[in-house]
């Protein structure tokens, strides 16, 4: 490996975006919150999981802005807990690993398969794409510096 690939491994975003999401119950609270729980009780009766750690969760996902905590407009003694844009763009990421754990058989098959709500057509499977839409496998990539992409991508826009 060298020097250079060594620091930017260092520097890759991806140890930090698993440090702000925890472990597994981070990511079951935010598919919970994706699929419209709000409140701490629905969380918890859903998930089955302890009180204290869904505070602890709850509140590192608040913490990170990942979830925003506010006063329910009916009666501001209670709390909803409500994806940010900032959770909201995990939904990628929690698709994509779903379809691998159905693919590769980490879990029993379901019966719930992800459609659009306009159709209820089932979802394509989340692929890696090109600017233009290609799929891309993992041999189709390669890591470029700042400079270079910001330099490919303003030679792409010129022609």
């Amino acid at each position: 490996m060298t020097q250079n690939l060594a620091q930017d491994l260092e520097q890759c975003a991806l140890p930090a975006a698993l440090e702000v999401m925890g472990e597994r119950w981070s990511f079951l609270i935010l598919r919970a919150g994706m699929s419209g729980i709000r409140h701490f009780e629905e969380f918890q009766s859903t998930l089955g999981i302890a009180r204290n750690i869904l505070a602890n969760r709850l509140t590192r996902l608040v913490e990170n802005g990942i979830m925003l905590r506010q006063p329910m407009q009916c009666d501001r003694r209670k709390v909803e807990y409500l994806l940010t844009d900032k959770g909201q763009e995990l939904a990628p990421v929690m698709i994509a690993l779903r379809q691998w754990g159905e693919r590769w058989g980490c879990a029993p098959t379901t019966c719930q398969i992800l459609a659009d709500k306009r159709d209820g057509l089932p979802i394509r499977r989340i692929t890696m794409q090109a600017h233009d839409g290609r799929t891309l496998g993992i041999e189709d990539l390669m890591w470029l510096c700042v400079e270079e992409a910001t330099a490919a991508t303003q030679e792409s826009a010129a022609a």
